[in-house]
Formats: C-alpha cells, sequence, structure tokens
C-alpha cells in the first residue's frame, strides 16, 4: 500500500469512495457536530466561521486526506458550531486549481460533506465586477455561472463516474437554487442591504494571473458579471451529490477594461476590501442561515 494515499489514489489519481467515507467517518467521530449547511469562506471572508457557536475545529493538516491551502487569507481549518440555530461547517480556505491542484482534490470535501448528511452548500467568493453597473463592496448573488476551464475539459467529473455519489450527466441549468435565491433577496430588504446586492453570472477562470483587458471584454460578451478563481468546480460537484446551492460573490475591485486605465488587480486589495465589507456579508449569512428550512441536528 501506499503509505500517504493508499493503492486506489496511487494507481487512478483519484480519490476513492473508500477515502471520501474514511475523512467523513473520522470527522463523524471526532465531533458530535452534525452539519446540515456546509459554507466555504472565499478570499478575506473566513471571519464568518468566527461567528460560529459551540466551535469544534480541525486544522485541514490534522484531517485524513484533506488538501492543503496555500493561499494567504484562507486559514485551513475546518470550524463546526451552530449559525443562527443551524449546525453548519465552515471551510476556513478553499483549494484552487492554480495551487497545483487537480480539481479532483479541490472539489474534496464537498463529497465528504455529502456523506456526513450535509444537504445544503454555501459558497462565498471574492470577485472583479466585469458589469458596470457594479461597485466595489457589492454583494452578487449568483444566478448562474460559467466554468471557462470547463470548456477545456478540467470539471471534476471527468472520468469513471460513481454511481453512489451521483449520476453520470448530471443538469446544471438549476445550479444555484432559485428559492434560495428569493430568501436572500427577502433578507436582504428586511436588513436594508438591498442597495449593496446585485444578482449575475460568475465566470471562473483557472488564474493565477489577472485576467487581461482582452479577457475582460470577452467575459462580458459572453454575459459574465463577475470574475474570479474557484466556485464552479465546487457547486458542479455538489450538485452531482444533489445538494442545494446557494452562492454570493464579494464585488473587491472593478476589472480593467480601458487601455487608457492606470487601475491594475491585486491580491492585497481584494483582502483588503473582503475584510471591510465582511460585517455586512455575515449578518446576511447568518439571517438568511436562520430562515432556511433544513433539518438540523444541533449536537
Amino acid at each position: 500500500m501506499d503509505s500517504q494515499h493508499g493503492p486506489s489514489l496511487s494507481r487512478s489519481l483519484r480519490y476513492s469512495y473508500e477515502q471520501y467515507k474514511a475523512t467523513a467517518d473520522w470527522l463523524l467521530a471526532h465531533t458530535n457536530r452534525r452539519p446540515s449547511i456546509a459554507i466555504i469562506c472565499g478570499s478575506g471572508l473566513g471571519g464568518l466561521a468566527d461567528t460560529l457557536k459551540d466551535q469544534v475545529v480541525f486544522k485541514y493538516c490534522d484531517v485524513p486526506n484533506f488538501p492543503q491551502s496555500t493561499v494567504s487569507g484562507h486559514a485551513g481549518r475546518l470550524v463546526f458550531g451552530s449559525l443562527n440555530g443551524k449546525m453548519c461547517v465552515c471551510m476556513q480556505g478553499r483549494f484552487h486549481f492554480y495551487e497545483g491542484h487537480p480539481v479532483w482534490k479541490t472539489t474534496f470535501p464537498i463529497r465528504v460533506f455529502h456523506l456526513m448528511g450535509v444537504d445544503t452548500l454555501i459558497v462565498t467568493n471574492a470577485s472583479g465586477g466585469l458589469n458596470e453597473d457594479f461597485k466595489v463592496g457589492d454583494i452578487m448573488l449568483i444566478k448562474d455561472h460559467i466554468n471557462l476551464p470547463g470548456f477545456a475539459g478540467i470539471n471534476p467529473l471527468v472520468g469513471p463516474n460513481d454511481d453512489r455519489f451521483g449520476e453520470r450527466f448530471p443538469c446544471m441549468s438549476d445550479a444555484y437554487d432559485k428559492e434560495l435565491r428569493k430568501l436572500a433577496i427577502d433578507v436582504s430588504r428586511d436588513l436594508g442591504y438591498w442597495n449593496n446586492m446585485r444578482e449575475g453570472v460568475y465566470c471562473a477562470l483557472a488564474g493565477p494571473s489577472y485576467e487581461t483587458i482582452a479577457e475582460s471584454r470577452m467575459l462580458r460578451m459572453l454575459g459574465a458579471d463577475a470574475v474570479g478563481m474557484s466556485t464552479t468546480h465546487e457547486v458542479i460537484a455538489a450538485r452531482h451529490c444533489k445538494l442545494r446551492v446557494f452562492g454570493l460573490s464579494l464585488v473587491t475591485n472593478k476589472v480593467v477594461m480601458d487601455y487608457e486605465s492606470e487601475e491594475r488587480a491585486n491580491h492585497e486589495e481584494v483582502l483588503q476590501t473582503g475584510k471591510r465589507s465582511a460585517e455586512l456579508l455575515e449578518k446576511l449569512l447568518t439571517h438568511i442561515v436562520g430562515r432556511m428550512d433544513c433539518n438540523s441536528n444541533m449536537f
């Protein structure tokens, strides 16, 4: 047996069902928390996990089979706890293709959460605004996505299908749950946040370089409202497992579309904007989660 990965992974360069289950069973054995909601915190947005009550925390490096996050602004911890009456698990830091992880590894946690009993996935990310009506600090409800790397065959479902997770050809026309989006709209209005809310299409690129002006103009012509380097592969894996998906994208910078502009995208700007807008996003998500209709076992 391969001492690091076991025979299945070393032969096929994919996780086996048994490895997903081993990780899920390890987590279930090490905490009595039983989450129904999983939340992936994007760049600069990991503070949401710190608001959970009755926390149980695991470092990624301590969880069997778990990948490691290498990006600034991603703490690399799983945080279990209660958010407004619902039991959740938060990922403080996600995994990206540009870190060198293949997409079957970046989406590893999704199937683990599914085997733990999670039925709803909330994805958050930091993004660049392509839509000229978007302002820095706006929060976009993701109604659809463009998985641009998928056009080149980079998809977490490539390879043999395991029917224990889902069907070979999952439908993606309903990837982002309409009822949860409607709930988010209602909550944002109740909280007086509607002026900061947008709804649109998120486009994922592989990264880590930011997009050129020509690429940005092309993405806007394709119908994208915001662009980033994550999320879509997680959503595909979640929908394969029949999880409900809800997504929020924080607009941390305006994408440069003008050749005369002196603006330049940089990661520090992303993190700083995330910090400034984190309180609004955390309050919004806390209220949305509290009003979700789901089966949540507190302990």
